[in-house]
């Protein structure tokens, strides 16, 4: 083969190795857990659908159609749970999220000081990531949460107990006024030591 041939067979491989997007390195996540996944949707009327099953090779694919609030009494909604291994979030430092969403994203702390072991108000903390059409990677921490606006006043302020969490809720930013529809998906959720 003729040496001029042969450096730019070799040029071009190099040039074509250097340029590789190193997001293919980091596109190795380890593959969602089944049963750490679930979902809820109100008994209402708000559905959610799937890609014949609500983990794919990609990781989750849920597309929820939330309805509006039915009364004072009756709250429609929708959510993707992710309950981790362990028993609590003790330890956890951040939470690491690749995720797309069409609309704003809430990631819920599921704590039993709150829920129905609790003062059953459902009362939370929780933070708001933005909409996001392409895969989207966030570390949340914990001072990024806070309780909504309509919090019941008699729901006390425990703060954030991280021995108290077991799931993180994740959810489409939909009103309670006028529902809507949104995709989520979610590829890889991580809790940071």
């Amino acid at each position: 083969m003729n040496p001029f041939v042969k450096f730019i067979l070799v040029s071009l491989t190099t040039a074509s190795l250097l340029n590789t997007p190193t997001s293919l390195a980091t596109d190795q996540t380890e593959p969602l857990i089944p049963s750490q996944w679930s979902y809820a949707t109100d008994p209402y009327g708000s559905t959610a659908t799937f890609r014949n099953q609500m983990i794919t090779n990609e990781g989750v694919w849920v597309n929820f159609k939330r309805i509006p609030r039915v009364d004072a009494e009756r709250n429609s909604w929708v959510e993707v749970i992710y309950t981790p291994e362990a028993a609590t979030l003790a330890g956890t430092k951040k939470i690491s999220l690749t995720y797309k969403c069409d609309i704003p994203l809430l990631i819920k702390l599921s704590q039993s000081h709150y829920g129905k072991d609790g003062d059953k108000t459902y009362a939370h903390y929780q933070t708001k990531l933005p909409a996001s059409s392409d895969w989207h990677t966030v570390e949340v921490d914990f001072n990024d949460f806070a309780r909504p606006d309509w919090t019941p006043k008699i729901s006390v302020d425990h703060g954030i107990v991280l021995n108290e969490i077991n799931a993180l809720y994740l959810t489409p930013s939909m009103t309670d006024k006028h529902g809507g529809e949104a995709t989520l998906q979610v590829k890889s959720i991580d809790l940071l030591k």
